[in-house]
């Protein structure tokens, strides 16, 4: 203790007038930085060395066992009996099962008749199909618009519910919940759930019931995103590449292994036995989706991802729309993690191993450290080493491991290779607003349960660009200046500049090309509808 007294800490040399500013912080930093600053960073890298190295066995072993799949692994029809279903002479279409789809909506303006036209256009057998339109809108107009286009459809014959709620109690499981609750509901065997962009094949259902009809250990089958604007900017490209390698990768050896993987909570078609029997839906997290089938997958049900049925969505195509989408889904898997981990502990229906890929796999390695690991190491306390030459980080540590975690991450989308650099200064930026959630879940602070719609443009998209040129959008502080980016910009900058003048790391590239990725965001100027190659 007495390496702190207050003569150690602020000797005579600061209270005289005839020093600057400066010379008295050298002072103080080259005093606390050996006996505190010094031992915190090297724990600090010790726990981000650990975490990397947790997260580059996770995808060499997802790599490998992608590469068996694609290799040697059997197609679903494979490992799943699959066979058309057929009509009966002597009872008629009553030998199809009846299937409810569900398409929860929220003041979709711009996609509300995207998303009805197409659950309208499923080919199945009419009577064995109820399209059920859950319409949460606060708007009057749009209520009015999304009532008439479901007037419309039943005018040609479409079983087509229009049902809302007098609150929004619960959000969209809440909705969903109510949804199941209509006694016409009863008679229904299957439930096909899009979300309001979404618009699936006239075979979706060709393609997804006849697996549930012939596997009764089946409760899931999910189909995967097609992203209908990756193309319309450089941030639509950077989303592309890191949800290609979630449905190429994650689902794919989820679904192969274990036969679990999360829920996407769209474009997929759940038994709804085995969602009655997992206890419905519920509101306790922003991820109502990934609770369901957790619980699901505990109960012993078996999922079914199926790569090459592709659902027709969009991605956002703002940066404002993309960060509360990020936050609810970082802070939604945390929160679940805390909530859910004494549940599958305890659990006695589902192997050791099952417990294990859950708990660690699927949750801390993917939904946690992936975050956190991101964002401290890299944007934190790689830069501190700079100010800190005592601590050293090495080589393997530093270029190897995130130089192959990203080349794995980035191979389940060939054609945006050549971004990669970009990608990775862009998902440096993001990892600040990850990480904060998942802070936010693990610790049910403040944002725990907030809840925004991710902003949808449907046949806009073509026109915004054209009117964004013509129309000067109003300056509002809170929107465009991002100030935690622009702290952290600021902070990489000064490593960087620290670096050219003293230090012996030599990061000082990175660090100013990731201080000028934070600026450029922080700043508002993402250029989100700015057309790319």
């Amino acid at each position: 203790m007495d390496r702190f007294s207050s003569t150690t800490l602020f000797p005579d040399t600061l209270a005289g007038t005839r020093d600057d500013l400066t010379e008295q912080l050298t002072i103080i930093w080259e005093q606390i930085k050996a006996p505190l600053i010094v031992p915190l960073l090297r724990i600090a890298v010790v726990l981000c060395l650990l975490m990397s190295i947790l997260l580059f066995i996770e995808r060499v072993y997802m790599g490998i066992v992608i590469t068996l799949v694609k290799i040697f692994g059997r197609k679903p029809d494979k490992r799943y009996k699959w066979e058309s279903l057929k009509d009966d002479v002597e009872i008629g279409n009553s030998c199809y099962p009846m299937v409810l789809v569900q398409i929860p909506m929220y003041n979709e303006k711009e996609v509300y008749q995207l998303s009805i036209g197409a659950a309208c256009g499923l080919s199945w057998p009419s009577d064995r199909i109820i399209i059920q339109v859950l319409d949460d809108s606060t708007d009057p107009i749009i209520k009015n618009l999304v009532s008439m286009e479901c007037q419309r459809w039943a005018s040609k014959g479409i079983d087509i519910k229009y049902e809302i709620r007098d609150n929004r109690n619960g959000y969209k499981a809440g909705a969903l919940k109510e949804g199941l609750k209509h006694p016409y509901v009863k008679q229904c065997d299957y439930v096909a759930i899009f979300d309001a962009d979404f618009q699936p094949e006239p075979d979706f259902l060709w393609r997804t019931i006849p697996f549930l009809v012939h596997n009764p250990q089946l409760g899931l089958v999910q189909a995967r995103w097609k992203f209908v604007n990756a193309d319309e900017c450089l941030m639509t490209r950077m989303q592309e590449m890191s949800l290609d390698y979630h449905f190429t990768v994650e689902q794919e050896v989820g679904s192969s292994t274990y036969a679990f993987f999360g829920f996407n909570g769209t474009a997929g078609v759940w038994r709804i036995a085995a969602l009655e029997e997992a206890g419905g839906w519920k509101d306790r997290t922003t991820v109502e989706d990934m609770d369901l089938a957790v619980r699901a997958s505990l109960k012993g049900w078996k999922f079914l991802y199926l790569s090459a049925l592709k659902v027709k969505n969009e991605l956002p195509s703002t940066f404002k729309a993309y960060r509360y989408q990020q936050h609810r889904w970082s802070c939604g898997p945390a929160n679940l993690f805390r909530k859910m981990f004494m549940e599958i502990i305890r659990n006695k229906k589902v192997s050791l191993w099952k417990k294990i890929h859950v708990i660690y796999s699927f949750f801390f390695v993917r939904k946690v450290v992936a975050h956190i690991v991101t964002f401290v190491f890299y944007c934190v306390v790689l830069p501190a080493t700079v100010l800190v030459p005592e601590v050293e980080v090495p080589k393997w540590g530093a270029v190897y491991i995130p130089s192959i975690i990203t080349i794995l991450n980035a191979v389940g989308t060939p054609r945006s290779l050549h971004l990669i650099i970009f990608w990775i200064l862009f998902e440096n930026v993001m990892s600040l607003h990850r990480t904060k959630a998942t802070f936010i879940g693990l610790l049910e602070a403040g944002r725990v349960n907030e809840w925004i719609v991710t902003e949808k443009l449907g046949d806009v998209l073509k026109m915004k660009s054209a009117s964004k040129a013509v129309k000067k959008p109003r300056f509002r502080f809170g929107d465009r200046l991002l100030l935690l980016e622009l702290a952290t910009g600021a902070y990489l900058f000064f490593c960087g500049c620290y670096d050219v003048a003293f230090g012996k790391n030599h990061y000082f590239l990175y660090l100013f090309i990731q201080a000028f990725a934070f600026f450029i965001i922080g700043f508002g100027h993402i250029g989100t509808f700015v057309p790319n190659s």
